[in-house]
């Protein structure tokens, strides 16, 4: 059984509060484009990250979020001057910090700075029919045609009804891999 494998370009996900120092009082994120999970979004808003040896250009994903949470590669951490764990998705607690600027200000974050662990999102009867459970960690077999075989390890699975199928690489991640286009892949352990 494949599922879709997309990859993830750098991002940063915002609290209102944040999203309101930035663009200003009342501000709203702009509906860009529907992604892949159900409620996710890409917005028409840019930020600029700012670490201690350079910045770059963000695109803003919707709907704000309880947590700041800026998602970097390891070659945009490097870019950055930042030292990024990997971790999973809104475990930011002493992650590395950075700045972030828009239009209408700025806002230093002590932490938020993370490299997404590699996952496949799961509804509960997609990880039924899988055999895994929340949390398990798998590796999964690139399925492609650019004659680079390639088997991902340490891929966690992340179940919940909110979710669709789809796993999750970073954009390091692709390029090392080959992976454009419509890319799948299969668990094998």
């Amino acid at each position: 059984m494949n599922f879709v494998i997309e990859t993830s370009a750098r991002h940063v996900h915002v609290t209102q509060e944040t999203l309101e120092i930035l663009f200003g009082p009342g501000a709203e994120l702009e509906f860009k484009k529907a992604l892949s999970q159900p409620g996710q979004f890409a917005t028409n808003q840019k930020v600029e990250v700012v670490g201690p040896k350079s910045s770059l250009k963000f695109s803003i994903l919707g709907p704000v979020r309880p947590e700041n949470q800026v998602e970097v590669s390891f070659t945009d951490a490097r870019t950055l001057g930042i030292t990024a764990p990997v971790r999973e998705s809104a475990d930011v607690k002493g992650s590395a910090p950075c700045k972030i600027i828009g239009p209408c200000g700025e806002v230093d974050l002590e932490e938020g700075v993370i490299v997404a662990k590699r996952h496949v999102h799961m509804t509960p009867a997609d990880a039924e029919a899988f055999g895994v459970t929340n949390g398990q960690i798998v590796k999964v077999e690139v399925e492609q045609e650019t004659g680079r075989k390639v088997i991902f390890g340490d891929t966690v699975v992340r179940v919940s009804p909110k979710y669709a199928l789809a796993m999750h690489i970073d954009t390091d991640e692709a390029n090392a891999a080959g992976c454009s286009g419509e890319i799948t892949g299969r668990i094998v352990e």
